[in-house]
C-alpha cells in the first residue's frame, strides 16, 4: 500500500506541488493584505494539493497511450504497468473532490 502511494506521488511529481505551495500562499497573503486566517491558509494548501494532483493525474491518464509509444516516457507509472488506470482515476476523483469541497 505504501509503495503504491509512493508510486502515485512520484507519478504526479508531488514534490513539485510542495515547491509551488509558497507561490499559492503568497497569493493568499496578497489577497488578504497581510496574513490570512488559519482557516483560509489551510484551505489554500488543500486546494493547491487537490487541484494540482487532480490535474497531473488526469494528464498522466490521458497521455498514457502516447507515453507508451515514446521511449523517453514509456517507463512512467501507467505505461510501465506500475499503476492501473482505475487506480489513477480514483486518485484524480479524490483530489478533485478535495479541491471542489473548498468551494462549497
Amino acid at each position: 500500500m505504501f509503495k503504491k502511494i509512493a508510486i502515485l506521488l512520484e507519478m504526479i511529481k508531488f514534490k513539485h506541488t510542495i515547491f509551488a505551495l509558497p507561490f499559492a500562499l503568497m497569493g493568499a497573503f496578497l489577497a488578504a493584505d497581510g496574513p490570512p486566517t488559519a482557516w483560509v491558509f489551510s484551505w489554500v494548501i488543500l486546494a493547491m494539493v487537490g487541484a494540482r494532483t487532480c490535474a497531473m493525474g488526469f494528464n498522466r491518464i490521458v497521455d498514457a497511450r502516447f507515453d507508451a509509444k515514446n521511449s523517453r516516457t514509456a517507463k512512467r507509472a501507467i505505461p510501465a504497468g506500475e499503476v492501473k488506470i482505475w487506480e489513477a482515476w480514483i486518485m484524480v476523483l479524490l483530489a478533485g473532490t478535495l479541491f471542489f469541497s473548498g468551494l462549497l
